[in-house]
């Protein structure tokens, strides 16, 4: 993943080049390995570059063989190689990036080129073989990847577009979340979504809405997401895991551990091949494959962070010692984190307290990562929203709100914890993948009946024929209940332990102690006048207010303030207004009743 910034639609860019690095450079602790500028006849892209793919040869911006079609993208496209072979002997490529196919697809597919393009990915790509110049920017399904879009009346006629807000923030005084799945074309200036899944219209009100009826498929939802898992493994730089202890990433950890050994198999008889080769000349040569291409180390490494004696860290010692992993582990103490906020909100570039309360542990956890010289982690987020994993889901009143409020949490996951899965990483130029936002695994999960997924606490808790409870994500856990190759996935006490939310798992007063920070900072009488100060998103707790006088004073416009989403959970489902799993009356009955 990368950094991009562009104009386009300025007369005489090469006045503006300056600048326009300058604007880039506020990127650059997303790719820190090397900064490239083009200017155009009207138009300026910049490239801040994190190498993970095409290492050696995949430096940005790119260009089409006649120089005439230019690319910046922050982000990877799983299926290249397969994209590559689909155009054909004909095409001539200059690099090994998996983003160069775009440019091809580009002359054959115009904008419909998105839909064919498996990965996460925000892209700027300019055309200057038509008059005026063309420019078309798009951004992944799910939004995985950030990109904002920024106008700027002192330039009217001039679109602007970058990985974060930061970089606009000083010369735009319009700016939005560019929307994911969708893509804009300057030809017309219109803004498309080329994203249309089968389950979208599922949150639509009354009998418009789109519910599924399929019966959960096990074996299906347990091989889709291996899919997803082995296809974000492509790397040509050492990976890792981040591991909470939880069910999600304790699965993918899971899945990635059985993964590397495939790739270190393949590596090994990759050098044996060569081996033999050196004695008995080359064999004809052939594309690589997607296993060979991968550098890993011989064990996965997996990483977990919370406070002393935290449940994240005792889960997650547990489901390394299981798996395998060479396991690191950080503690923090809630004055660091508390430290930390002001660079974590900088990062984040919002005010939505969940989101700063889960990113600071994970900011402070991807430090240490990169440290160690690694690029790229695996995630487990998304699964919470899919599958309806979520604590306050238990209230929901039928099917039918059930999977509604699915859909509406996946459609929003780039407000919240695709930004700080996204954001808190990046800020050390290190690369967060999700499989559970894969489009086949979304495909497969999101047309499950609703009625499968729902699951209810406490004494109206049913078990299944097995004696496994019906908890939250029931399916997920009974997917991978089994031991195809005589090995369980994970220990039975992390496949059916109840959900945490990330920043209560690391520790529970690490919550505790943002609020009583902000309670010593935040005056009585100040607090008493918020809604003077913020008519609009006016903060209701003093955490709240800490959080935006903090944004207010990085990111002071009118324009910054309008990008940033509040993540609430359903207060008519009566639920706490603090989003907090720990908020919901459920969670400590049942927690008792997990191992």
């Amino acid at each position: 993943m990368c950094g991009i910034f562009a104009i386009h639609g300025i007369d005489q860019p090469a006045n503006y080049r300056t600048h326009a690095i300058a604007c880039s450079k506020k990127l650059r602790h997303r790719g820190p390995d090397w900064s490239g500028c083009y200017v155009g006849r009207e138009a300026i892209l910049v490239h801040e570059r994190l190498a993970i793919v095409g290492v050696d040869t995949g430096a940005q911006p790119l260009f089409s063989e006649d120089g005439k079609i230019i690319m910046a993208v922050n982000g990877e496209i799983y299926n290249h190689l397969a994209l590559r072979q689909s155009l054909g002997s004909g095409v001539k490529f200059k690099t090994h990036s998996d983003c160069e196919p775009i440019l091809a697809l580009y002359k054959e597919h115009d904008t419909k080129l998105c839909s064919l393009l498996d990965g996460m990915f925000s892209f700027v790509l300019l055309d200057e073989s038509v008059t005026p110049s063309r420019i078309i920017a798009a951004r992944d399904p799910i939004g995985i990847t950030t990109l904002y879009q920024g106008w700027s009346s002192k330039k009217p006629g001039a679109v602007y577009f970058a990985s974060e807000l930061k970089a606009l923030a000083n010369d735009c005084d319009k700016i939005i979340s560019f929307p994911p799945g969708h893509v804009y074309d300057s030809r017309d200036n219109s803004t498309t979504r080329y994203y249309t899944p089968s389950w979208w219209d599922g949150d639509l009100d009354g009998d418009a809405a789109t519910i599924p009826t399929t019966k959960a498929d096990l074996e299906l939802i347990r091989t889709t997401l291996e899919d997803a898992v082995r296809k974000r493994l492509m790397s040509e730089v050492p990976y890792g895991v981040l591991l909470s202890g939880g069910l999600d990433s304790s699965l993918i950890a899971s899945i990635a551990a059985r993964e590397t050994e495939k790739v270190a198999q393949a590596q090994y008889e990759l050098r044996q091949k060569k081996l033999k080769e050196l004695s008995s000349g080359p064999s004809t040569p052939v594309l690589a494959s997607e296993l060979t291409t991968v550098v890993a180390w011989p064990q996965l490494h997996s990483f977990s962070i919370g406070l002393e004696n935290s449940p994240d860290l005792i889960a997650a010692r547990k489901a390394a010692h299981f798996l395998g992993t060479v396991h690191h582990e950080y503690v923090f103490t809630v004055q660091e984190g508390i430290d930390a906020i002001p660079d974590v909100i900088y990062h984040l570039e919002t005010f939505d307290v969940t989101t700063v309360r889960a990113s600071t542990p994970m900011y402070l956890l991807s430090r240490k990562i990169k440290a160690m010289g690694v690029k790229m982690v695996l995630s487990g987020e998304g699964s919470d929203e899919i599958l309806g994993g979520y604590l306050y889901f238990h209230a929901a009143p039928d099917a039918r709100s059930f999977h509604q409020e699915c859909v509406k949490r996946v459609k929003n996951l780039h407000t919240s914890d695709c930004l700080r899965a996204n954001k808190s990483t990046m800020a050390w130029g290190l690369e967060a993948r999700v499989p559970f936002l894969d489009k086949q695994f979304l495909e497969v999960a999101m047309n499950v009946d609703p009625k499968e997924k729902m699951f209810s606490k406490g004494s109206a808790q049913e078990v299944d024929e097995d004696g496994c409870p019906r908890m939250e994500k029931y399916i997920l856990r009974k997917a991978f209940d089994c031991s195809p190759d005589g090995k369980p996935y994970l220990p039975r006490s992390i496949l059916w332990r109840q959900k945490e939310q990330f920043s209560d798992g690391v520790g529970y007063s690490w919550i505790d102690g943002i609020k009583d920070h902000a309670g010593t900072v935040v005056s009585d009488e100040a607090f008493a006048d918020r809604s003077s100060r913020w008519p609009n998103d006016t903060p209701d707790t003093k955490e709240a207010y800490y959080i935006r006088d903090i944004f207010d004073g990085l990111f002071p416009t009118e324009a910054a303030a309008s990008t940033a989403i509040r993540w609430i959970p359903r207060g008519d489902w009566g639920c706490a207004s603090d989003p907090s799993g720990r908020s919901v009356s459920i969670h400590t009955a049942a927690y008792g009743n997990t191992e």
